[in-house]
């Protein structure tokens, strides 16, 4: 069991353990918080070991000296991942839904297309608001800017605009956000 201790890798991107701490004097905090003062590393590693417990280098001063809490690295990992899973799971996921409408579309088919928008508004989505241009619609960009004008006077008191229109190939896109 102690060869596994000082042999066992820490997690990447994780604070080194035992054998892994590079320094050669660390400043040792206890597993329930009281500083027992600096040690070698080595008699720092045997100390954890009496106790059954592992060293981990927590910090770093700059005079070099390592700051390390004796502590049981498996519950600590198992904690860190709990917590990790726990913040992950409050965080709140915002999804992009888009509306696609055309320079000609009538008022009833914009007000349709403004109630989902809206419904997607809601939900706290963020809303791509697509406005394609066939053929040779294209010369027509401010009844384009108008339409989108329309679309967005529909929905204003739900929405900001994120970002303005603007034109992307044949498309002329603007995004919106739910108001706060």
């Amino acid at each position: 069991m102690d060869q596994r201790r000082n042999n066992s890798k820490p997690i990447k991107n994780q604070d080194p353990i035992n054998a892994f701490i590079r320094a050669r004097e660390v400043l040792i905090i206890g597993d329930n918080g009281e500083k027992l003062g600096p040690l070698k590393r080595n008699e720092a590693i045997q100390l954890a070991e009496e106790k059954g417990l592992d060293l981990m280098q927590v910090g770093q001063q700059p005079d070099g000296l390592a700051i390390c809490k004796i502590l049981d690295y498996g519950k600590f990992r198992y904690q860190q991942q709990k917590k990790n899973k726990e913040a992950k799971k409050n965080q709140v996921k915002v999804e992009n839904k888009e509306i696609r409408l055309t320079v000609n579309i009538g008022q009833h088919d914009l007000v349709t297309k403004a109630k989902k928008a809206r419904e997607f508004l809601e939900a706290g989505d963020r809303v791509k608001i697509s406005l394609k241009f066939k053929g040779r619609e294209i010369a027509y960009m401010d009844l384009g800017k108008e339409t989108l004008d329309r679309f967005y006077k529909e929905i204003e008191d739900i929405a900001k605009i994120e970002k303005e229109a603007k034109l992307t190939s044949r498309f002329l896109d603007m995004y919106v956000v739910p108001k706060k």
